[in-house]
């Protein structure tokens, strides 16, 4: 019974030296170089300053990081580590330490102290992008960028200057097909109007099918990705004919959510479109012999 007493007071003994330093003695802070950093510091514990980098460059009035001379606080770095250790020397004392780290000068004020903060762990101001919203196209100018896109091999050659900053990819060798089983889109050109944070397709709509198919002109749309992005405008006749092509142009703007896209024309795309005529049940476009039935095969 003693010795097992004996362990338990050893353990709570122990248990109260790892808890004896209070909260306040490890602390973060966000760096700010407009902002002067008070750091207590003892005579008999050592304060840790860690930055998130490799420090630059260590400046100091009263401080020393020799030995042999002593300063009212002794200092100790390894160039090129991103953390120094700072005691004081003598009681009542203070001074600043300017550190250079990131191109920027962050201050510290020096003082001693009985209750002295063991380790400052310093962290970089995370920003945050800003998210700029998509720019306002008025329909009148979305037609424009339509025509443009539609002009842009004669444009380019007749009147370079009017297309020198738009950005174009041809699928003529290998077009980018969606197929729809009785009917494929297949992408032969896009274009990036980046003012407008703009991208024009022109697609050609075939159909595989003895029947009309209608489709909805306005509800034409691509995915990149995981994200879904609807058409701004349109010029499609809303209707292909029976094992016909018709081309189409449609453009998208911005991001669903009001911003900016970016959308590059490197992506995968694929393009949708909402049909207004159901799509026919295979059997009527695949008929299969009925049951039995074995046609010439049959003996």
């Amino acid at each position: 019974m003693k010795a097992s007493s004996s362990l338990v007071f050893l353990a709570s003994l122990a248990a109260g030296i790892v808890v004896a330093a209070p909260p306040e003695s490890i602390q973060r802070a966000i760096l700010d170089d407009r902002v002067v950093v008070l750091v207590p510091v003892a005579t008999n514990r050592v304060t840790t300053i860690s930055f998130p980098g490799p420090i630059a460059a260590i400046d100091g009035a009263g401080v020393s990081a020799d030995p042999k001379v002593l300063g009212a606080f002794q200092l100790a770095h390894t160039k090129g580590s991103s953390f120094l250790s700072i005691r004081a020397v003598s009681r009542a004392s203070a001074a600043n330490l300017n550190i250079r780290w990131n191109q920027r000068t962050y201050v510290f004020e020096l003082v001693e102290s009985n209750v002295p903060v063991l380790a400052l762990n310093l962290e970089e101001r995370v920003t945050l992008a800003t998210v700029q919203p998509a720019p306002t196209v008025s329909p009148t100018r979305l037609l424009a960028l339509l025509d443009k896109a539609k002009a842009y091999p004669l444009l380019r050659q007749q009147h370079p200057e009017a297309v020198a900053q738009v950005e174009a990819r041809t699928f003529a060798a290998t077009p980018e097909v969606t197929d729809f089983n009785d009917y494929e889109v297949r992408i032969q050109e896009i274009f990036r109007f980046n003012p407008e944070d703009t991208l024009v397709f022109h697609v050609r709509l075939r159909s595989k099918s003895d029947r009309e198919i209608r489709y909805r002109p306005d509800s034409f749309a691509v995915r990149a990705g995981d994200r879904l992005y609807h058409q701004s405008i349109s010029d499609a006749p809303g209707v292909l004919p029976p094992k016909g092509e018709t081309t189409v142009y449609f453009a998208v703007t911005g991001t669903p959510d009001g911003a900016r896209a970016e959308l590059s024309l490197k992506n995968d795309f694929a393009v949708l479109v909402t049909r207004a005529t159901p799509e026919p049940p295979p059997s009527q476009e695949n008929p299969q012999p009925p049951p039995g039935d074995a046609g010439a095969n049959e003996p």
